[in-house]
């Protein structure tokens, strides 16, 4: 009975430690939503871009690829400022929305679509509305591969359950717009051009169908930033349990062929 006790104790421990083992990962799984959008070039922009948005309660990951924006601006890396919108429509504009015919949708002329700043995704610090325009927090130049890891308001993460949060990296090439747009001022910071803080792609977040932040390149051909460790380790630790698994199992078949000799002899 000894005999057995010990090798039926074998397999259970393996699965007990396969249970143990995948328990993390799929609570984890479980609590975390991933919102996903393609940007849209605006106003004539040659950029596009992904962002995805994992959400685990008030926590917040935003994991960003951008190519073909401008890449300078009075001869340093251009900044281009960008937020989560929410309490609108939760979309993007369409040249429509140019209510003063001067070739540019301005921040004020979109955010009916798009709605207020939510949330600055800015390099460091603060993520509030305060810091919208600071260019000295922004991410800068032509590409931009951006991850950062922060806290959402409450109001942010009601959006995003709903539906209608968006994504706006703001920043244009002066030479791209019409003479008067060129010569205007921003309709929100008036010691900047019009062209600094007029959207250059807007995305309209949802969530992924995907479940997860994939793993090869995204569209744009930007290498996305790796993914959490949690998701990264599961497979291997799967792999481990597994082993542990498959090592019980050669034992219990030892033993049993040992046992068959002695019952012979």
């Amino acid at each position: 009975m000894k005999r057995t006790s010990a090798l039926l104790a074998a397999p259970a421990l393996a699965l007990g430690a396969l249970a143990l083992a995948a328990a993390p990962a799929q609570a984890h799984d479980a609590d975390t939503t991933v919102y996903q959008t393609q940007l849209k070039a605006l106003n004539g922009s040659s950029a596009s871009g992904s962002v995805w948005v994992s959400v685990h309660g008030t926590e917040a990951t935003v994991t960003e690829n951008v190519t073909g924006l401008p890449a300078s601006f009075n001869g340093a890396a251009y900044p281009h400022v960008q937020h989560i919108h929410i309490g609108a429509m939760g979309m993007c504009p369409d040249a429509s929305a140019d209510t003063n015919g001067d070739g540019v949708v301005s921040v004020t002329e979109g955010a009916p679509h798009y709605g207020k700043i939510a949330q600055t995704l800015t390099t460091s610090g603060d993520t509030s509305p305060a810091t919208a325009t600071d260019l000295k927090l922004a991410p800068g130049g032509a590409t931009i591969d951006y991850k950062r890891t922060f806290t959402l308001s409450a109001e942010t993460v009601s959006a995003l359950k709903a539906g209608t949060a968006s994504i706006v990296v703001h920043g244009l090439d002066p030479a791209t717009l019409s003479p008067a747009a060129k010569a205007a001022k921003s309709d929100i910071v008036p010691s900047l051009p019009l062209a600094a803080t007029s959207p250059a792609l807007c995305g309209e977040l949802s969530v992924s169908q995907m479940g997860a932040m994939p793993n090869g390149a995204p569209e744009t051909g930007v290498t996305p930033a790796a993914r959490t460790t949690t998701t990264d380790a599961t497979p291997g630790i799967l792999a481990s349990a597994g082993g542990v698994l498959v090592a019980g199992a050669a034992a219990v078949g030892l033993n049993r062929r040992r046992a068959a000799r002695k019952a012979q002899d």
